[in-house]
């Protein structure tokens, strides 16, 4: 069944606004929220809408990731990295891996993107596996070190 753009804008404003001024704990949640709300939705649905959205669940709920360098001193920024990142690893000159707990590498990849920090070129997410492309060697070193901050960990190559 074809999904009307304007009805899934609505739901996407709508969870934008329930998550940025309520304490969401689970999709079930933001489904009756949403069906309060007068919206038609499935579980599926809002599954596929929190992908597609800058959301991460911290801490138990979900919250908006901050977009740009302002966001990364952010704690909810640290929160979500330090609950999904479980190494970090460079793979050449102008690749970063970063190895995640299972399902969490898109959730991380959309972070890292929101974050718009120069020395990134893009992201490629599997499922508990991000690649990073980078600029150069000391790019790829910057990265490792920028998310090693985040995470409170310190990885190495060697």
């Amino acid at each position: 069944m074809p999904v009307d753009p304007r009805q899934r804008e609505q739901r996407l404003a709508a969870i934008r606004q329930i998550i940025g001024t309520h304490s969401v704990r689970s999709q079930a949640e933001l489904v009756r929220r949403l069906t309060g709300l007068g919206l038609s939705v499935t579980q599926s649905s809002v599954s596929r809408d929190l992908r597609s959205l800058p959301i991460s669940k911290v801490g138990g709920e979900y919250r908006i990731t901050p977009r740009g360098d302002a966001g990364v001193d952010g704690a909810v920024l640290r929160e979500a990295m330090r609950d999904a990142v479980t190494g970090i690893t460079a793979a050449g000159p102008n690749l970063v891996v970063v190895h995640t707990v299972i399902g969490a590498a898109s959730r991380v990849g959309s972070i890292v993107d929101n974050a718009a920090w120069p020395e990134i070129v893009g992201t490629v997410a599997g499922d508990d596996t991000l690649f990073v492309a980078v600029s150069g060697t000391r790019a790829a070193t910057g990265l490792q070190h920028r998310i090693g901050d985040l995470v409170g960990k310190e990885w190495s190559d060697g």
